[in-house]
């Protein structure tokens, strides 16, 4: 509770019956016990509150839902996402190179016609190394994704991590920014820079016609099959010259340009697929350990999923202030202690229904979330 005791209580002192770290401790808990929203909170304070006592003290009881709502909605979103990303980093020793993935998603149903409100959009940053959300900006309704994720960039202690982003993400900004915090990138290179993409093919093209050396060019193939589908995919890696290429192309830290080539062979139609993707990078690395960076870029999609699916948050409706935020935040606390947990051989899901049910449980979860690596 120390990293959440920095959160301002967003009400003047004669309206305070009940703490603010009570009506935190409380949330979460019940978020992480299956609750989905106001009213599931307090259904759950009052039926666990001897449970809650262990913690706090809650001389005044369990508050209202609508007095949690209230509270809650009318926090600092700057200071949930800075309490959150303290404590995640209180958990998480450093550990060498991790790939870092960075990406956003947005709550569907978090928007309001009526107030002309747009739905929550988050950026995240996944430690694919722990499994954890490592931190999250809120996109604000005027920006987008290009603003905020310099702003969560600079939250991380992300030295000597490799940062991977998709194409929205491929700016030369945060690229020297990465740089600057001693870190490196492999960004998805699309359309958004046409220009970049069409130099670094002659590049590619010239390097090819001439031949390729070992000393700059190494290539990797993986077959995988499943869900009636095989796909083989090439990875070749080719180191660049900066020289060679344009002013405004001289990216700060690019080193390489990586290219993935996929075949798809649909065993149900017999018909194959293909798609090609380029990548630039800071690094020198081979081909292997590219397509090992660039794929472990999709686990921070399986958080995605979990979220949608065993927290039903595209479902959820809290719309009003920072309650939406609030809620994300609190989903992604309780999907870290359920990643980290060894207690128990089930998924999230069935871990989420077993803290519901189990308070000696729910105690070891919490309790864990001061001993993590």
């Amino acid at each position: 509770m120390k990293h959440f005791d920095s959160i301002s209580d967003p009400r003047i002192d004669r309206c305070k019956k009940h703490n603010l770290l009570d009506i935190l401790l409380l949330s979460i808990t019940a978020v992480m016990s299956g609750s989905e929203g106001w009213e599931d909170i307090e259904n759950f304070g009052h039926i666990k509150l001897d449970w809650l006592r262990q913690y706090r003290e809650f001389e005044a009881g369990i508050p209202r839902h609508d007095t949690i709502a209230r509270v809650i909605s009318r926090l600092k979103p700057s200071e949930i996402e800075e309490a959150f990303q303290s404590w995640i980093s209180s958990l998480i020793e450093k550990t060498g190179s991790d790939v870092i993935a960075i990406d956003g998603k947005t709550a569907r149903r978090s928007f309001t016609t009526k107030g002309r409100k747009n739905a929550l959009h988050t950026v995240s940053a996944w430690s694919c190394q722990h499994q954890l959300v490592l931190g999250q900006s809120a996109v604000d309704a005027k920006t987008n994704e290009i603003t905020a994720i310099p702003e969560l960039l600079s939250l991380l202690d992300i030295e000597n991590s490799i940062i991977t982003i998709d194409a929205m993400g491929c700016q030369k900004k945060i690229a020297e920014q990465i740089i600057k915090q001693k870190a490196d990138y492999i960004l998805a290179l699309k359309g958004n820079h046409s220009g970049m993409q069409a130099e670094l093919e002659a590049w590619w093209h010239k390097t090819q016609r001439e031949g390729f050396s070992e000393q700059n060019y190494t290539e990797h193939t993986e077959i995988d099959s499943g869900h009636g589908r095989i796909e083989t995919r090439k990875c070749q890696h080719l180191m660049v010259d900066k020289q060679w290429l344009g002013k405004a192309y001289r990216w700060s830290g690019l080193k390489s340009i990586i290219k993935i080539s996929s075949i798809v062979h649909h065993k149900s139609t017999g018909k194959n697929t293909s798609e090609t993707r380029w990548y630039i990078a800071s690094l020198d690395l081979n081909a292997e350990q590219s397509l090992h960076a660039v794929r472990s870029h999709w686990q921070v999609e399986s958080m995605h999923w979990v979220l949608d699916m065993t927290f039903r948050e595209d479902e959820s409706r809290i719309r009003k202030g920072c309650g939406a935020l609030a809620f994300n935040v609190m989903r992604k606390i309780a999907m870290a202690l359920f990643k980290q947990d060894g207690t128990k051989s089930a998924s999230i899901a069935a871990k989420k229904k077993m803290a519901g049910l189990d308070d000696e449980y729910r105690s070891t979860l919490l309790e864990s979330g001061i001993k993590m690596r």
